[in-house]
């Protein structure tokens, strides 16, 4: 699977923005779809994912309540409608994927070495 993620931009505190991750070459159905971020001199870090199957959704607790994953039905693409967007959101943002093998609870450690597929990243930043 190719990923392509887009929708990064500047954004002030308080503002929102919509990045997309389209998946090439093969569906994603059945994939589970996660999205990591890596600010400057900080480690990449699990943001959210998706169960497609199942539409099961999984938050980190920083963004939990604020960003929401999706799928749209009618195309291979999976969004991350991100609001109330503060200043320590900004990162580099990265879509990745695998066939879900399991339960997607078993996913929670947000461990980047079970993802097979990465796009490359997006910039978010935010600022006033």
């Amino acid at each position: 699977v190719q990923l392509q993620a887009s929708g990064g931009g500047l954004v002030q505190p308080g503002g929102s923005l919509r990045l997309s991750c389209e998946a090439s070459v093969f569906t994603l159905d059945y994939h589970l779809v996660a999205w990591f971020r890596q600010a400057p001199g900080k480690e990449r870090e699990g943001v959210s994912l998706l169960s497609i199957s199942d539409g099961i959704t999984l938050y980190a607790d920083s963004v939990r309540g604020r960003f929401t994953v999706f799928k749209d039905s009618d195309k291979n693409t999976v969004y991350l409608e991100m609001n109330s967007l503060k200043p320590e959101d900004t990162a580099v943002y990265y879509c990745a994927t695998v066939f879900l093998v399991g339960s997607p609870l078993d996913y929670r450690g947000w461990e980047e070495y079970e993802y097979d597929s990465w796009g490359q990243g997006t910039q978010v930043t935010v600022s006033s």
